[in-house]
C-alpha cells in the first residue's frame, strides 16, 4: 500500500515516464514518489518474467471465420489452439463481428470461410464482405493474411468466397503470409498442412517460442475438429466454447437406430419419417440446432446395374477392397462429378449431354443432369463409355449427409431425433432415391422391422451461431415450412425444458394439412402449455390460391414488427434456393411498410439484426 496520508492522483493522470520512472513534474511529495516508482518499478520487473516464462505472447493472430455448417469454425479453433501452442496470443472471430476498422487494427489475420449457395459468403460473412468491398473500406498495409476456403469441386463456383476475400485484401494493401489454398469436401488434411505452415511462418517471423507442455499448450493445431480454442458466436452474442468429440466423419459412432416412424399419411405426396438414435455409450452431447450427419450406404440395385454396365463382376479388387464394395460404401455413384461430365463430353462429343454442355448454358445443363446418376450418363455415352480403371478416378468420395436435429438434450439427452422427408422419384422403368434418405427409411438393417436395431454410421455437426437465445425472456420467430420444422421442435421443447418465460411464434406449412402436418398432436399440446405462443399455418394446396409460410407473414405484419422491436430472435431453416430468399424478401417487405423509412432503411434494420445475431439460418 502507498504511505498513510498519501494522495494517490485521479484515474488516467498518470502517464508512462520518459527516461525516468516518474516524470520531473509529477505532483507528488518524495516519500511518494519512491513508493509509486518502486511500484512501478516492479510491475515492470513482473511482466518481464511472465514474458520470458511465456506469459506474454509475440504477437496476437486472429483468426476470422465465416461458416454455414460449421466445419469453418472447427478449423478456426484448431488454429487458435496451434498459435497458443506456438507461443502467439490467439481468438477466433465470425466475419460479421469484424468491422473494417477493427481489421485495420489487426496485424495477423488468418480467414477460413467456407461458400454458399451460388458463390456467396455464407450467412455470418454477408455483412463483412459488404463492408470490405465498399469504396470506404480503409487501406490494410499494416495486415499481414492468409486464406483457406472449404468448399466442394462439384459446385461451379468451388470456393469463391474465399476468393473473394484474397483478393479485395490484397486490393487494399494487405500482404500475403501464405497463398491461399482451397480444400474439397475431404478438408482435413489440406488444412491441416495448411495451418501447420502458415502458423510456423507467422512464429518465425515474430520470434514466437513454443509453449512447452503445462505451461498452457491448448493444441498443436496440426489436425481438424479437435482444437479447444474458443469462438465467438455464442447465441445473442456470448462467446461460446467449441465442444470436442471423438467420433467424427473419419470415425463415426456406431448408433443404433432406436426409431423409424412415418410421419405423413396415406395420399401424402411425400414421404416424411421420424428417426431416433440412440446415443448409448458415445459421450455425445449436442445442442438444440446442431446437426447429425449421417453416412449413408448406396443402393445394392444401383451398384450392380453399374457393374453389369461396365462388364464387372463386383469381385475385382481396387485397393485391397473389393469393387462392389467399394462402389456401395465409399464413392459417388448418385451424382456425376464435374470431372465425370467433361470426360464423357470429350469421349462421346455427339451424346445429348454433349449437346447440352456445347449450349453453354449453365442452368440448362443443371435442368438436364437433375434427377440423373452415374449410371444414366454412362449409358447415354454409349460405347464410349470409359473402362472401370479410367471411370474410378472420376468418382468423388460418398459424403455424409447433414440433418438438423429436431430434438432437446434436455428433453432427450440419449437420443438424438431427426426429421427426414424420404427422395424418390422416376419412372415405372427406373426408379430413383435419395442417397441417405433412402438408406434410412429401406436398406438400414434389411430384414429387420423398420431397420429398428441395427446399426447406423453417425457423428454430430454442432452450429454453434443456430440455437434458442441465451435470455430466456426473449422472444422467438420460428419459419420453417416441411422439414424445416425439425430444428424449431428441438427449440420448443428446450424452451419447455428449461421453464422460458419468452413468447414462441412458429410459422409453418406444407402442401395438405391432413397428409402433411407432421407433429400436429405435439404442437397442440405445446400451444396447450403454452410453450407455443402462437402458430400460422399455411398450407399451400389446400385452397384454390396457393398460400405459403410468407403470405402469413404479411398477414400479420404488424405483429411480426411489434415482436421484433420487442427483441425477438427470428430463425429461418428449410430450402436455401427458393424458400429463405423468399422469407428474407418478406421480412424485408414487413419492415419497410411498418418503418415507413425506405427500402435502405429496412436494409440496415436487418442487418443490425444479423449483426445482433437476432436473424440466424439454418438452410440448405
Amino acid at each position: 500500500m502507498p504511505p498513510t496520508g498519501t494522495l494517490m492522483p485521479p484515474t488516467g493522470t498518470l502517464k508512462p515516464p520518459t527516461g525516468a520512472l516518474i516524470p520531473a513534474d509529477a505532483p507528488f511529495s518524495a516519500e511518494q514518489e519512491a513508493w509509486l516508482a518502486g511500484f512501478i518499478a516492479g510491475i515492470a520487473a513482473a511482466g518481464r518474467r511472465d514474458e520470458a516464462a511465456g506469459g506474454a505472447p509475440a504477437a496476437t493472430v486472429d483468426v476470422l471465420f465465416g461458416t454455414q455448417t460449421g466445419n469453418a469454425e472447427s478449423v478456426a479453433g484448431d488454429l487458435v489452439a496451434g498459435a497458443r501452442a506456438r507461443g502467439l496470443g490467439g481468438q477466433a472471430t465470425a466475419l460479421d463481428e469484424v468491422t473494417p476498422d477493427r481489421l485495420a487494427a489487426m496485424t495477423h489475420v488468418l480467414v477460413v470461410t467456407s461458400t454458399y449457395g451460388e458463390g456467396e459468403m455464407p450467412d455470418n460473412a454477408g455483412l463483412f464482405w459488404e463492408a470490405l468491398q465498399a469504396e470506404t473500406a480503409p487501406r490494410l498495409e499494416g495486415l499481414r493474411y492468409a486464406v483457406l476456403g472449404l468448399g466442394d469441386r462439384g459446385y461451379d463456383d468451388f470456393c469463391q468466397a474465399a476468393k473473394l476475400v484474397d483478393t479485395r485484401l490484397e486490393q487494399l494493401g494487405a500482404a500475403r503470409l501464405h497463398d491461399r489454398v482451397d480444400c474439397d469436401v475431404d478438408f482435413e488434411d489440406p488444412a491441416a498442412e495448411w495451418t501447420a505452415a502458415v502458423l510456423e511462418r507467422v512464429a518465425a517471423e515474430t520470434g514466437a517460442q513454443p509453449v512447452t507442455a503445462g505451461a498452457g499448450a491448448e493444441g498443436t493445431g496440426t489436425g481438424t475438429g479437435t482444437g479447444t480454442g474458443e469462438t465467438s458466436t455464442g447465441t445473442g452474442g456470448s462467446p461460446a466454447p467449441r465442444r470436442c468429440f471423438t467420433w467424427n466423419k473419419r470415425n463415426p459412432y456406431r448408433s443404433r437406430l432406436a426409431v423409424n416412424r412415418l410421419l405423413s399419411s396415406p395420399g401424402s405426396a411425400k414421404e416424411i419419417r421420424h428417426y431416433e438414435f440412440d446415443l448409448g455409450d458415445s459421450g455425445i452431447t449436442y445442442a438444440a440446432g446442431d446437426a447429425l450427419a449421417v453416412v449413408p450406404v448406396n443402393d445394392d440395385t444401383l451398384v450392380a446395374t453399374l457393374l453389369e454396365h461396365l462388364g464387372a463382376s463386383g469381385d475385382e479388387e481396387v485397393d485391397g477392397r473389393p469393387l462392389a464394395e467399394l462402389l456401395r460404401t465409399e464413392r459417388e455413384i448418385r451424382t456425376p462429378s464435374k470431372e465425370l461430365i467433361a470426360d464423357l463430353v470429350e469421349r462421346a462429343p455427339s451424346s445429348d449431354l454433349a449437346a447440352v454442355v456445347a449450349h453453354g448454358d449453365r442452368a440448362e445443363l443443371d435442368s438436364w443432369l437433375w434427377g440423373r446418376d452415374v449410371f444414366d450418363l454412362l449409358r447415354d455415352a454409349g460405347a464410349a463409355t470409359p473402362g472401370l480403371a479410367e471411370l474410378l478416378p472420376f468418382l468423388r468420395p460418398l459424403q455424409a449427409r447433414q440433418y438438423s436435429i429436431s430434438s432437446s438434450p434436455l428433453a432427450h439427452p440419449d437420443r438424438i431425433h431427426l426429421t427426414v422427408a424420404s427422395v424418390r422419384y422416376g419412372t415405372p422403368h427406373r426408379r430413383y432415391g435419395g442417397v441417405a434418405s433412402t438408406y434410412l427409411a429401406d436398406r438400414v438393417g434389411e430384414g429387420t422391422d423398420a431397420g429398428v436395431g441395427a446399426s447406423v454410421g453417425v457423428y454430430l455437426q454442432p452450429n454453434a451461431s443456430f440455437g434458442v437465445p441465451a435470455d430466456d425472456d426473449a422472444p422467438m420467430i420460428m419459419i420453417g415450412p416441411g422439414t424445416g420444422i425439425a430444428p424449431f421442435r428441438g427449440f420448443l421443447h428446450e424452451r419447455a425444458a428449461r421453464g422460458a418465460a419468452g413468447r414462441n411464434w412458429l410459422f409453418y406449412g406444407d402442401q395438405h394439412r391432413a397428409t402433411d402436418f407432421v407433429y400436429e398432436d405435439e404442437l397442440a399440446e405445446l400451444r396447450e402449455r403454452g410453450v407455443l405462443t402462437a402458430l400460422d399455418l399455411a398450407f399451400s394446396r389446400d385452397q384454390a390460391e396457393k398460400v405459403y409460410v410468407q403470405t402469413r407473414m404479411r398477414e400479420r405484419s404488424r405483429e411480426l414488427y411489434a415482436w421484433l422491436e420487442e427483441g425477438a430472435h427470428v430463425y429461418v431453416c428449410g430450402d436455401a434456393s427458393r424458400m429463405a430468399k423468399d422469407v428474407e424478401a418478406t421480412l424485408l417487405g414487413v419492415i419497410t411498410e411498418q418503418r415507413g423509412r425506405g427500402d435502405d432503411d429496412a436494409a440496415e434494420y436487418l442487418a443490425g439484426l444479423r449483426r445482433a445475431k437476432r436473424y440466424v439460418r439454418d438452410v440448405y
